[in-house]
């Protein structure tokens, strides 16, 4: 196996649509004392969250109107953008409103916040949206597990070579992608009294 497929297999799999499915349950379950409240947070998160964009890009996909489910050109990324702003906005009003676990509440902020920062960063540059990811995922993970989740850390740099080996990014872009994501993960969650 070469290492151009490692890197494939790597970024395929520690992608931002699984690692945001992975979080959201992982919280939901955190968060809540019994199975269907973890549940009932987990579908509510993941239906105004991953799934319409998932849906959305994949149909975009399909009719040919983006190279990938990942995309890769800066360009293409904008409709995405504002698809998974509006998905953030709705979805922490509605976490807001019907009283969802705070978790949740500071993860879909800081999406939110990451997301129009991203959107912004992208009229003029690329950043490493799975580097940013897995940074984020490891970063919460942390604060919610503590020690328990300090090995998770081995996937940034995992992500970060995969990324670089494939030549979709350069060193600036996945550091900046990391380096932003980490600090919106710590300030919000932070604010939200999971930090300090």
């Amino acid at each position: 196996m070469t290492r151009q497929q490692i890197a494939r297999i790597a970024a395929n799999i520690l992608n931002p649509y699984l690692l945001t499915f992975i979080i959201i349950i992982l919280l939901s379950i955190e968060s809540t004392s019994s199975s269907n409240e973890a549940i009932k947070w987990s579908l509510i998160s993941l239906a105004l969250s991953v799934f319409p964009v998932f849906t959305v890009v994949f149909y975009m996909v399909y009719r040919r109107k983006l190279d990938g489910i990942f995309i890769n050109p800066r360009r293409q990324r904008s409709r995405i953008y504002l698809l998974a702003i509006a998905c953030a906005v709705i979805g922490y009003i509605v976490l807001v409103i019907f009283k969802a676990p705070e978790l949740l509440r500071a993860t879909f902020l800081s999406g939110l916040i990451a997301v129009v920062l991203f959107m912004i960063i992208n009229l003029f540059w690329k950043i490493s949206l799975h580097t940013a990811f897995i940074t984020a995922s490891v970063a919460v993970l942390i604060i919610v597990y503590g020690k328990m989740a300090a090995w998770t850390v081995i996937f940034v740099p995992l992500i970060a070579w995969a990324r670089l080996e494939m030549r979709l990014h350069t060193p600036p872009q996945v550091f900046t992608g990391a380096l932003l994501a980490v600090s919106i993960v710590i300030i919000v969650f932070g604010l939200f009294g999971f930090v300090w």
